[in-house]
């Protein structure tokens, strides 16, 4: 939990820059990128359950399409389409198992990329325990995000130093945020999820609706901006 909070000031940057973007019409498109190799096994349920707090959350604005993005395996990088039933994304999602394998996280990059460029996405949220890649080829790619405006909200599980400055530096670049993803900050990551659907679904405006309603993370962080 110590590792969240010390997260508190990227994730009130983020929300304070959501909150001064234009809002977008049309339905929100989110990309739900997730490290499915082996070491993930522990955890892998909890994120399983948490994704259905985006779709809770945006049902509640008024929709959002849904990209699950996962590696596993010797070279495996699979990408869904777009999804917008809660329901078939849990099933898909039951259907993965995790496997033995390297990070592929500058194919989750480019992926989101190519979706931002050719459809329109509002946010990427990845979820992952490990960085085995060139960190200059992954802030590259961040960077190309952030110019695109497309935040990438990275959530670590565990503590690997290396990997933490790589997720921090991904999430600057970008425009995003970083925060720590443990089994023991299930209820808090819930309500930053809910926060990142509400942003990608739609907007400052509905951020700040989630924030007047009682939403627990959204309205701390908004506190935090002074905004």
């Amino acid at each position: 939990m110590q590792d969240v909070t010390s997260s508190a000031a990227d994730i009130a940057a983020f929300v304070a820059r959501a909150r001064a973007m234009a809002p977008r019409s049309g339905r929100g498109r989110l990309v739900f990128a997730l490290d499915a190799t082996m070491s993930r096994q522990p955890t892998w349920d909890m994120a399983c359950e948490l994704q259905a707090e985006i779709f809770r959350e945006a049902a509640r604005i008024g929709g959002l399409d849904v990209r699950l993005v996962y590696f596993r395996g010797a070279g495996e990088c699979r990408a869904s389409p777009w999804i917008a039933d809660p329901a078939q994304l849990a099933r898909l999602m039951a259907r993965i198992s995790v496997e033995g394998g390297h990070t592929q996280i500058h194919k989750v990059l480019s992926e989101a990329r190519r979706e931002a460029v050719a459809h329109g996405v509002r946010a990427l949220v990845f979820v992952g325990d490990a960085m085995e890649e060139n960190p200059d080829d992954l802030c590259a790619k961040a960077g190309e995000l952030g110019l695109l405006k497309v935040p990438v909200l990275m959530f670590q599980e565990g503590h690997d130093a290396a990997t933490e400055r790589t997720f921090r530096d991904i999430a600057r670049l970008s425009g995003g945020a970083y925060c720590r993803f443990d089994v023991g900050a299930a209820g808090q990551l819930s309500e930053l999820l809910r926060a990142a659907a509400a942003y990608a679904a739609g907007g400052r405006e509905a951020l700040q609706r989630l924030s007047a309603s009682g939403g627990a993370a959204a309205a701390l962080l908004t506190q935090i901006t002074g905004r």
